[in-house]
């Protein structure tokens, strides 16, 4: 979930900012992509909304996690109309992803979403080559090819074009070649993007619903859920950002399938959706795919001098 909003690309440097501050980076990392795992049970409980409103109170929410963070700081943000433009698209992006994610959550898709942000960097993979530039090597490759074979074997396994795991991998990954073209941080970038959406969001929610209680769930508690979006959307991303300059991005990228693995397992176990062998045997190619990456990340790694 992967929102990921995640600035992987983005990022700071590759190489660790010493000993203390790679631990601590290796910890954030692994707590954001921990909560981005757990988040569809959150979701869940909030099925009483509606994907499309309840990523309109989460891109609001979100938005006043942020702001007084920014106020604290004492620092404004600098943004011309091209990096507004950039964030404009960037927002249209994520919030597309957001809302795919949570209609697969509470729509019990909740394995095909997972399959999606499995297969995510092997996008990431695809426009780094084709936009940026960027080689890969044959096993690199040959990971690609893994991956898209056990993209195929979904068709027979669930029955219908795995379109939902297609376009949340991809508009994730989207989301990052649009990133990569602001000079925008992490912080910076989601609350412009956020101040951008927060009209559209808020002009659903009020012809969606006749009052501001039934937009709130009409109940404190769920009220309270409602207003815990913004939350749950805005630390995991910080703690990514924190991550991502304190950490090497091929850990980062390793620490990533944390998320999918435990929505899949979420998914699998908790909630019943159906598990066939040749699905089964589809997300084999994946991990088998996602073990050949990180062995080539590790035998190209240089060696301590």
């Amino acid at each position: 979930m992967n929102p990921a909003g995640r600035d992987c690309q983005a990022g700071g440097g590759g190489l660790s900012e010493g000993v203390t501050g790679g631990a601590k980076g290796l910890w954030a990392g692994i707590v954001a992509f921990g909560i981005w795992g757990v988040l569809p049970v959150y979701w869940k409980q909030l099925e009483f909304m509606g994907a499309t409103s309840l990523v309109a109170q989460r891109t609001c929410w979100t938005l006043l996690a942020l702001w007084p963070l920014l106020l604290l700081r004492r620092k404004g943000i600098s943004a011309d109309r091209q990096v507004i433009a950039w964030h404009f698209l960037s927002g249209a992006l994520i919030a597309g992803n957001w809302l795919l994610y949570v209609w697969a959550t509470l729509n019990d898709r909740m394995i095909e979403g997972a399959l999606g942000y499995y297969i995510n960097p092997f996008f990431n993979m695809l426009f780094g080559a084709l936009w940026f530039g960027e080689r890969h090597s044959r096993l690199q490759l040959a990971a690609i090819a893994t991956a898209f074979s056990g993209v195929l074997l979904q068709m027979p396994g669930v029955g219908h074009f795995p379109w939902v795991a297609l376009a949340l991998g991809s508009s994730f990954s989207l989301y990052g070649v649009v990133r990569k073209r602001s000079p925008l941080g992490a912080l910076d970038g989601l609350a412009v993007e956020t101040t951008v959406l927060a009209p559209f969001a808020l002009a659903w929610l009020f012809m969606a619903h006749s009052s501001v209680p039934q937009a709130f769930g009409e109940s404190w508690p769920h009220a309270l859920l409602i207003a815990g979006t913004g939350l749950v959307t805005a630390v995991p991303l910080l703690l990514f950002a924190f991550a991502s300059r304190n950490i090497r991005l091929s850990t980062l990228g390793m620490l990533q399938f944390i998320g999918p693995t435990m929505q899949f397992f979420i998914g699998w176990k908790i909630y019943g959706e159906p598990m066939t062998t040749l699905r089964l045997l589809s997300f084999g190619l994946i991990w088998l795919a996602i073990a050949l990456y990180g062995w080539d990340s590790l035998r190209r790694r240089p060696l301590p001098k």
